[in-house]
């Protein structure tokens, strides 16, 4: 069975979606904070995929 959507692509565009996001955020010291944690729970599910995946 093929699937409609494939879980690493989309991924992967949620962490660029979030890269994108986090760089249009306030350059302020709550934006700051805000955006950095943004910034490593949004990319690190592909990450984790991708490793759990190779076994």
């Amino acid at each position: 069975m093929e699937r409609k959507y494939d879980l690493e692509a989309r991924l992967i565009k949620f962490a660029a979606d979030i890269i994108s996001f986090t760089d249009s955020m306030i350059n302020a010291k709550a934006g700051n904070h805000m955006s950095n944690q943004l910034l490593r729970s949004g990319t690190s599910p592909a990450l984790n995929y991708g490793e759990a995946q190779s076994g």
